[in-house]
């Protein structure tokens, strides 16, 4: 039976990938005719980026449809089949299911359509008090809202109040668990939004998070929850096919945002949330980076960095678009790596 649900989470990565890449012609006619591209903000208070991303302007953005479009087509297929055929192989290769995999797709749902939202509001140079787009506290306001709604779920209707620290074992933690797990959801949702800035650099290390959750969601016997991360993973793999540079159009919020609130879910769900530090560095990074200019040039009046987040720091010194994104890229998977080494060791230690 192993076998089979291994054979399960393969099959809909494959067929996520191909219906993604099938799919992908009609977004992008769309995009392009609809003149949905991105807006690159030249107000003064970035200089930099501006400058080095200027002729990045009008390419399509929202491309994140593509991924969790992919998703809910799939997972809601193969349930209805499952319902019609209930005593034939679609009821085993149904994977929504309500302890696994219910709660992720609500999030990313919700998430997606605000990101649309947003990346509308980007494109027409429009905001709420004026800008593109939304501004950076109502993106935390937003992830808060709904890390709340996941946290309150967690612990009033799966009663779940243990985190687990490797090596060290499960701690009971009561209610303290729900400001944790809205700071760790909050957390992770706005560090892969600042990493999607250059081409290919947040689906490449979103895809190496997801392909890493997988192994440890089927490692737990989460294969429910394995299938929909294999779903997500060749959803990215044919995204990223059209992303790599120079990128036919861009993830925008409606990817960012809800792959980074669905990937810290799955961490909870999986009770292995500091393990995202490793397998998230490139997310750590990049968000420590923010934070640490934000207040050097707040209370210092003073950069640290030539422009933030830092994969934009790299550009202005002088690194390739390409050279950031696949140094970063091995970054990632090393991080990967070190986070799967740590979850295997943890589980016989």
């Amino acid at each position: 039976m192993l076998e089979f649900y291994l054979i399960k989470v393969l099959f809909f990565a494959t067929i996520a990938f191909v219906v993604a890449a099938l799919f992908t012609p009609l977004l992008t006619h769309f995009l392009y005719k609809y003149k949905l591209g991105k807006r690159i903000r030249n107000n003064g208070e970035t200089p930099i980026f501006s400058k080095l991303h200027a002729a990045k302007e009008g390419t399509p953005t929202m491309g994140g449809i593509l991924i969790w479009g992919t998703l809910l087509l799939l997972i809601f297929l193969f349930s209805f089949l499952a319902d019609i055929f209930p005593d034939t192989l679609f009821k085993h290769l149904n994977f929504l299911s309500r302890s696994e995999t219910l709660l992720p797709l609500g999030a990313l749902i919700f998430t997606a359509i605000i990101g649309l939202f947003d990346d509308w509001l980007d494109i027409r140079g429009k905001g709420v008090l004026g800008g593109g787009g939304l501004k950076l506290r109502h993106r935390l306001f937003i992830f808060t809202f709904i890390a709340t709604v996941c946290a309150l779920w967690f612990y009033f209707k799966l009663d779940w109040t243990v985190f687990h620290i490797p090596f060290l074992g499960n701690f009971e933690i009561g209610a303290w668990y729900i400001p944790l797990f809205i700071f760790i959801i909050v957390a992770t949702a706005f560090s892969v939004n600042e990493t999607d800035g250059l081409d290919g650099l947040a689906g490449g290390t979103l895809l190496v998070a997801f392909l890493s959750y997988a192994v440890i969601a089927f490692t737990q016997g989460r294969y429910d929850l394995a299938t929909f991360c294999g779903v997500i993973i060749g959803a990215l793999v044919a995204f990223l096919w059209f992303n790599i540079p120079p990128a036919r159009f861009y993830m925008g919020d409606t990817g960012s945002m809800s792959l980074g609130i669905t990937l810290g879910i799955i961490a909870m769900l999986t009770n292995s949330a500091l393990l995202l530090i490793p397998i998230g560095i490139i997310f750590v990074i990049e968000s420590l980076s923010v934070l640490i200019q934000v207040f050097s040039k707040r209370v210092f009046k003073k950069k640290v960095f030539l422009s933030a987040p830092i994969h934009h720091h790299f550009q202005a010194i002088g690194w390739t678009e390409a050279k950031v994104v696949m140094r970063f890229w091995i970054i990632a998977a090393f991080g990967a790596v070190i986070g799967l080494i740590i979850f295997l060791l943890d589980r016989n230690f």
